[in-house]
């Protein structure tokens, strides 16, 4: 009570004191003392170094999901004649994806331009940035170094074209896999991400909720993939030979590296290290539990067994529903997502495949690009507080739905375009496939003059 009143003596005294004064020394003394106080309202810039340290692990963490998790998973998935050869081409379109992204990548998704379609040339070859330079978080005044931003994006870079080679392992040349992955991270990969994640992106002024890559990254890859294998057509033996993956303990280890890795994708997106991050984290955690048990059990109705080659299929099934929806539902809607996302990816992998007779070597259509439809699109309905998400009473569902859907639509349509070109491209110039000796010899040793194995 005491510093009460003597603080309200101290204003008194103030305002006697001002008062005092002649009008014209009134007026600029309350001037100045409002300026004083919009500096004073002004946020400083913060960087917290909990949030640079936890997303300098989630960079690490999304470079693990690539090399090894990706790479493994695959090369389990083959046979055993083109192990290397997956492991090769995953390794190598990462250090290319790598190198592309800071020469103009970053610059063409986040270069600062106004269009809604791409991001410019304000930063070819990282022009401006320095150790100094800092970039947003998703909270008023706190940053992070441009530098780690762009690292982190980098890897989103590096994987995304990796995911594709997937639909045609087994049969396409090395430096042609290398030529499209240049070519589609160009044309559809950073338009898409300056699309959905740049302030002046189409999709994200439309309001598109895509919080970690269910459009920029699976659905655009699963359709490049799509697109692959039907141009350049199935394996020779497809549908007559025994092409069952040669290591299913390799596909299981890259699955769980995967999932570890995974918490650096979708946590990693909140930017921050509070309660965002761990709402994505433990969504990350129930939807992959939910999705691997859902696969589980519908084939043991299906086929009397449940399968460790099943089991993985739904463990990334989960993984990739729930990456554009992690941020913004809840755990109880991370299980329903986890449930009807596979049972939309084990019908396209078991009955539309068969019936189309597409090759998809390893399921990266059937997988990637179904359960990122219906995670995408599902994002719109469980991110509503009457379905467990962090939405308010405000939020419009039906409104947001349709945003949802038109980001598929644009990324199916704008991926699909770019994809057959490219393909085409590299088909006219130097060629997609290896001749039939060289893939019934397999992939290792004629590309890459080693095996595997030994026998």
């Amino acid at each position: 009570m005491k510093m009460q009143s003597k603080f309200a003596g101290l204003g008194a005294l103030s305002a006697a004191l001002l008062a005092s004064l002649p009008a014209w020394a009134q007026e600029a003394t309350v001037e100045a003392t409002e300026a004083a106080a919009e500096v004073a309202a002004e946020v400083v810039p913060v960087m917290d170094k909990g949030d640079v340290s936890w997303m300098m692990i989630s960079t690490v963490l999304v470079l693990f999901m690539t090399l090894p998790g990706l790479a493994l998973f695959y090369g389990g998935l083959v046979r055993s004649k083109n192990m290397l050869s997956i492991l090769m081409q995953t390794t190598a379109i990462a250090c290319v994806m790598m190198l592309v992204w800071v020469i103009y990548g970053y610059s063409f998704a986040f270069g600062g331009s106004t269009s809604p379609w791409w991001g410019g040339t304000g930063k070819l070859f990282l022009s401006g940035v320095t150790a100094d330079s800092m970039a947003a978080t998703f909270s008023e005044g706190y940053v992070i170094p441009e530098y780690l931003f762009i690292a982190f994006q980098m890897t989103f870079a590096a994987i995304t074209p990796a995911l594709v080679i997937g639909a045609f392992a087994e049969r396409v040349k090395f430096k042609s896999v290398l030529a499209f992955s240049v070519l589609w991270g160009t044309f559809s990969y950073f338009p898409i991400a300056h699309m959905v994640w740049d302030a002046s992106g189409y999709l994200y002024g439309k309001g598109a909720i895509d919080f970690a890559g269910g459009t920029v990254v699976h659905i655009n890859a699963g359709i490049a993939a799509l697109v692959g294998a039907i141009v350049i057509g199935p394996r020779i033996g497809y549908g007559k030979d025994n092409m069952a993956p040669h290591s299913m303990v390799m596909t299981m280890i890259g699955a769980s590296m995967l999932w570890v890795g995974w918490f650096g994708f979708n946590v990693g997106s909140n930017l921050e290290a509070n309660g965002g991050a761990a709402l994505a984290m433990i969504n990350t955690f129930i939807c992959t539990a939910a999705a691997t048990l859902a696969w589980c059990a519908i084939e043991g109705m299906a086929r009397g067994k449940a399968s460790m080659l099943g089991a993985a299929s739904g463990m990334i099934t989960g993984l990739v529903a729930v990456t554009p929806a992690c941020g913004t539902i809840g755990p109880m809607g991370a299980i329903l997502l986890g449930v009807l996302a596979t049972l939309a990816s084990y019908f396209f992998v078991t009955v539309v495949k068969l019936k189309l007779k597409y090759d998809d070597s390893l399921d990266v259509f059937g997988i990637h690009g179904v359960a990122g439809i219906v995670g995408a699109v599902l994002t719109g309905v469980f991110s509503a507080a009457a379905f467990g998400g962090v939405k308010g009473d405000d939020y419009a569902m039906m409104a947001q739905l349709w945003i949802q859907i038109e980001g598929v639509l644009i990324t199916i349509v704008w991926s699909g375009v770019v994809s057959f070109i490219a393909f085409k491209l590299v088909d006219m110039t130097m060629g997609l496939r290896v001749d039939n000796d060289t893939e019934r010899q397999g992939l290792d040793l004629t590309s890459h003059g080693e095996q595997a194995y030994h026998s």
